[in-house]
């Protein structure tokens, strides 16, 4: 330990015998974006976007002032991990929101859209250590990043509930005077529509509340759920393995963190490129063929491959694994209905961050796991590939709102040219897939 003139610990000493606490904190903290994922993920679809949301970022807020004040190691270990458990439900119910606020033929714009801000934020990190110099001052600068955060969007007119959730959920009253609110910001005028306005007048005053178990008396969607969190689970995994293969090498201290970044951004232009043109399905079919061929060719010919081929097929592994787990995510949310989005998509990302957790625990043992743990995850490839055949295709459908109506989303034709319009909008979501 290091320690200052009154015994308070300062440093911890993570090198040589006690290098293992670092994949330790690394698990912990994927771990909390784990159970974040899960836990909130319900509490969305049961209270609401917007209360966890805010919820969450006042829990990031003091959670990310006490990792900085810490006195021990196990107390930082618990900190990190609920602290990650917050962030998770901050940016799930972010996402949600965001989509069903979108109509289908800007969902997959806006949702890469912040996947770039995103990663801008993952390029400005390591200046921000620079600048910081110190992690207790670092970690203070992040509480102050989510308490300014909270601070802007804390208001329910910067940050109102999702109308498309009120009204799954049967409270009308409320998705009332948020349509009305949009109208007036709009400049449209809300009198207008005086039919639309007496429907959403009268409603059940009981919101009606669904777990996320009753998937279990799904016909179709719970498989594609549970295909969608497989491939989730397998990009995860296969992302932390290239991404240690791509460390292994002789690069920059920085060099595989922002090579990481870079091939983030080159995914989400890809995927702005493939999406909405090829479809969601082909798509992740396409993306998921190179990842395995990637991991397959590598574990073949890592003994007689030049180191460059084997870089080169690291960084395209890479590169297919980030498209395949944005895009499993934004899948996920198009399949899953309103009533049990969040709680859904959530187990989605859940597991991809347990794909992502099996690498930091490998390091654990030495690295003597990692050859076997990017064999499980290339034959997981496989067997995802022929799993994705028998998702629906959701590009251009409107986002179902109940169990029976995501029932409804079909296994389509692989390259089918164009995809269904919907020439009757008017009528209600349960007879658009008819």
């Amino acid at each position: 330990w290091l320690a200052d003139s009154d015994g308070c610990p300062l440093q911890w000493n993570l090198v040589c015998e006690n290098g293992w606490k670092v994949p330790l904190e690394q698990t912990s903290h994927l771990l909390g974006w784990l159970l974040g994922c899960i836990i909130l993920g319900m509490g969305c679809d049961w209270f609401g976007r917007r209360v966890v949301f805010v919820s969450s970022l006042v829990l990031a807020t003091g959670l990310g002032a006490g990792e900085a004040l810490a006195a021990s190691f196990p107390a930082l270990l618990a900190l990190r991990l609920l602290h990650g458990g917050s962030l998770a439900g901050a940016s799930l119910a972010l996402y949600v929101t965001r989509l069903e606020l979108c109509d289908p033929p800007h969902r997959l714009t806006f949702s890469m859209g912040a996947g770039l801000f995103l990663v801008a934020g993952t390029l400005l990190s390591p200046g921000l250590a620079l600048l910081a110099q110190d992690w207790h001052l670092l970690q203070g600068l992040s509480a102050l990043a989510t308490g300014l955060l909270l601070l802007f969007w804390g208001f329910p007119a910067l940050f109102p509930e999702s109308p498309c959730w009120l009204l799954a959920t049967g409270q009308l009253a409320q998705a009332r005077k948020i349509l009305w609110h949009f109208a007036e910001a709009s400049g449209v005028d809300p009198e207008s529509s005086c039919e639309e306005e007496s429907s959403l007048a009268t409603g059940n005053p009981q919101p009606q509340r669904h777990w996320v178990l009753e998937l279990l008396h799904t016909r179709v969607t719970w498989r594609n759920g549970l295909i969608l969190g497989f491939s989730s689970l397998v990009s995860g995994g296969m992302r932390a393995s290239f991404f240690r293969r791509l460390a292994a090498h002789e690069l920059a201290f920085y060099g595989p963190y922002f090579l990481g970044a870079g091939l983030e951004v080159v995914a989400i232009v890809f995927l702005l490129l493939t999406v909405d043109r090829w479809g969601r399905r082909l798509v992740l079919l396409l993306g998921t063929l190179v990842m395995g061929l990637a991991s397959l060719l590598i574990l073949s010919g890592v003994q007689y491959l030049p180191a460059w081929t084997v870089l080169s097929l690291s960084v395209l592994g890479l590169l297919a694994a980030q498209a395949v787990s944005t895009l499993s995510s934004l899948f996920a949310a198009e399949i899953f209905p309103t009533v049990i989005r969040a709680a859904g998509l959530g187990l989605v990302l859940g597991a991809g961050f347990l794909g992502q957790a099996a690498a930091p625990i490998a390091d654990m043992h030495g690295r003597r796991g990692f050859f076997l743990l990017h064999v499980v995850f290339a034959s997981f490839a496989i067997l995802a590939l022929v799993c994705v055949l028998l998702l629906p295709e959701s590009r251009g459908r409107g986002l179902p709102q109940s169990l029976q109506d995501a029932d409804r989303l079909r296994r389509s034709p692989l390259l089918r040219v164009r995809p269904r319009q919907d020439y009757l909008p008017l009528l209600p979501p349960s007879h658009c897939w008819a």
